[in-house]
């Protein structure tokens, strides 16, 4: 099913890829996927939970999904897919507060659970959280791709796709920090810290449905090997490829190499 007014839509593997002309467009395509998504999960269980991404490329889609009609948030558990180790949480640079501003201040969910960034005990969090996933099964995980190929903080050539884990502490690849200074997270590489939690591929993939959202220039490559390329680690957002129910949404910048 296309959602909008795609461009063109291709088939890899099991994935489903719709490219718009603009970001908007494509941002308000993956918010009615979503919201579709959330509505299903409401209706046939009683709730829903899902996971975000927090980055500048998500914000088309977070906003469109906040002004969704018809999702019922006060029945939606959110979570998200990484934060920084040793960022307060309340820190702009954090993903948890980057979240509040986007889409959980405007919708209110039910439960918002946030990864604590500066934790006493690193492992100790990274259970707690991990007990959170537990709880339920997740039935959207709404994730992007790196400019390196990256989902969420696992890294190329560093993950593991049938991690037996559900989160783990990563170090960041260079191109991931000089990212984060491009798009004018942090002033200098300097600044971008070195280390984050995240949650693990198997944890997002067991997800019920992924909506994967891909703007702009600078993910052409990066989109381009996880379609086109082999499934594998050197690519996290490969993996994407297995999955029974995920679509990408690119705009016509990201998909140029496609």
């Amino acid at each position: 099913m296309a959602w909008g007014d795609p461009l063109r839509s291709l088939h890899a593997d099991h994935l489903v890829v719709h490219v718009y002309r603009h970001r908007a467009d494509m941002g308000e395509a993956a918010a009615c996927c979503a919201a579709e998504c959330l509505r299903a999960a409401v209706a046939r269980g009683g709730g829903a939970r899902a996971v975000f991404a927090s980055a500048p490329s998500q914000v088309e889609f977070l906003h469109a999904l906040a002004a969704a009609p018809a999702v019922d948030w006060s029945r939606i558990t959110a979570f998200h897919l990484d934060e920084y180790l040793g960022v307060p949480s309340r820190a702009p640079q954090a993903f948890g507060q980057f979240l509040r501003k986007h889409l959980f201040d405007q919708v209110r969910p039910s439960n918002a659970w946030f990864l604590d960034g500066t934790p006493g005990d690193v492992s100790a969090e990274m259970e707690r959280y991990a007990q959170l996933l537990r709880e339920a099964p997740l039935d959207l995980a709404c994730v992007g791709i790196g400019e390196n190929g990256h989902l969420a903080f696992n890294e190329p050539g560093d993950t593991d796709f049938d991690d037996a884990a559900l989160l783990r502490v990563v170090t960041l690849d260079e191109r991931s920090r000089l990212q984060q200074v491009r798009d004018a997270c942090f002033a200098a590489l300097a600044d971008v810290p070195v280390r984050a939690i995240t949650l693990t591929v198997p944890a997002i993939t067991a997800a019920g449905a992924v909506v994967c959202v891909v703007p702009g220039p600078t993910k052409r490559e990066a989109l381009r090997r996880a379609i086109r390329g082999p499934v594998a680690p050197e690519c996290p957002a490969s993996v994407l490829r297995r999955h029974a129910d995920a679509v990408v949404f690119a705009d016509l910048e990201a998909a140029a190499l496609l």
